[in-house]
């Protein structure tokens, strides 16, 4: 199994309105539907942080979805939303062995 780790810096005191963009794209099913998925946040080390943490049998069934969900009309609208809440971010990608 691949782990695909979304890392995304958030703004300062932007956590509140971060959360309620996270509940509506839930309730729109605006989040790939995936075999394991976890949202974490993260309140130390250098900034803020939210992480999206996602597993796949393959790469290929990564970027399959990824390439999907991304082009969809109503995901580019609400993370048009999102993405001003963010000053950088990170993309980890590692393999389960055990």
């Amino acid at each position: 199994m691949y782990i695909v780790r979304n890392i995304f810096k958030l703004r300062f005191d932007s956590f509140k309105d971060v959360k309620i963009l996270l509940d509506e794209a839930y309730s729109k099913g605006l989040l790939p539907d995936v075999k394991s998925a976890r949202i974490l946040s993260g309140f130390t080390g250098d900034s803020y942080r939210l992480i999206f943490e996602e597993g796949y049998d393959s790469l290929a069934e990564y970027e399959n979805l990824l390439t999907e969900h991304i082009n969809k009309p109503t995901w580019k609208k609400w993370y048009e939303k999102f993405k001003v809440h963010v000053t950088g971010n990170q993309r980890e990608i590692l393999r389960q062995v055990m």
